[in-house]
């Protein structure tokens, strides 16, 4: 049974791909997950994932919803990228005693702690961030229609539009393209499903880019090297050097290890933490605020 008395705090670590909410305290550990949720992309159903993870949680509580208005809390959900999103976002889930954020700062403590050095975040998207000192700085993140460079998105879009450049005669044919063309049924059938298909069902086919690489597919690596140099590129423009840790995290970031350069290589660290993590982190911030 869980003790109705012990304090807790609310984390929300929100991605395009799955929402997870959690309460922890020292005798509560609480952990939902709901779909996907974007506020910028798609607010409505957003607030619906996260009301549905509050309430998931608050009834694992044995509480009613509006008893964690007051809890202190962090909700990082992806898309929330200007204060006014925010305000909007506080005023619809009615919580008092949140700092709300888009989901990197809870990636970025998740993986680095309190320490120095940048990440590599890619998922179904992308960004590239930097802690020094306890201060985050951010670049990229701007979603799949003007960013989201070496995403899980971004690689698997690069791959499909290099399996129409060797349908074209444009690129030399391999196996990945091949199975692409077969599995769509031609570049006409690429066409249709990019157009139609929802960022999270493209992104899923990254996983046969990374898997084809592995095995040396000539195309499915040139992907992957694009992507590497984009992931480069941003780390050294936000303040990467040598001395510094550098974490591939999300669920394509870790694969872009062999492609990168060799003295970002020797630097790449474990993250110590989940964003999730990241996420009760900041709120037990929130928590020694008050």
């Amino acid at each position: 049974m869980v003790d109705q008395t012990s304090p807790f705090v609310l984390a929300v670590d929100g991605g395009g791909s799955v929402c997870r909410v959690a309460a922890v305290g020292e005798n509560i550990r609480v952990l939902k997950e709901t779909g996907p949720a974007n506020v910028s992309s798609d607010f409505d159903g957003a607030v619906r994932e996260l009301e549905a993870g509050l309430k998931a949680v608050a009834k694992d509580l044995d509480r009613e919803i509006f008893t964690l208005r007051a809890v202190p809390a962090f909700i990082g959900v992806a898309g929330a990228i200007s204060p006014e999103i925010a305000e909007r976002l506080r005023h619809a889930l009615g919580l008092t005693n949140a700092r709300i954020n888009d989901d990197r700062p809870a990636a970025v403590r998740g993986a680095l702690g309190s320490e120095d050095g940048v990440v590599a975040h890619c998922g179904t998207g992308s960004f590239i961030a930097a802690q020094f000192d306890g201060e985050m700085r951010f670049i990229g993140g701007w979603g799949p229609d003007l960013g989201d460079e070496a995403s899980a998105y971004w690689v698997a879009r690069r791959a499909l539009s290099r399996a129409l450049g060797v349908s074209d005669g444009r690129a030399p044919n391999s196996g990945l393209s091949a199975a692409f063309l077969k599995k769509f049924e031609g570049s006409a059938g690429i066409v249709r499903f990019v157009a139609n298909a929802a960022a999270t069902d493209v992104a899923q086919l990254s996983k046969e880019v990374t898997r084809f690489a592995a095995e040396g597919d000539e195309n499915a690596k040139a992907v992957m090297l694009a992507g590497a140099h984009e992931i480069a590129k941003g780390a050294r423009a936000i303040g990467w050097r040598a001395e510094l840790p550098l974490c591939l995290t999300g669920g394509i970031g870790p694969h872009f290890e062999p492609y990168l350069p060799t003295n970002m290589r020797s630097c790449i660290a474990k993250p110590k933490g989940t964003p999730l993590d990241g996420a009760i982190a900041l709120a037990q911030d929130v928590a020694l605020s008050d």
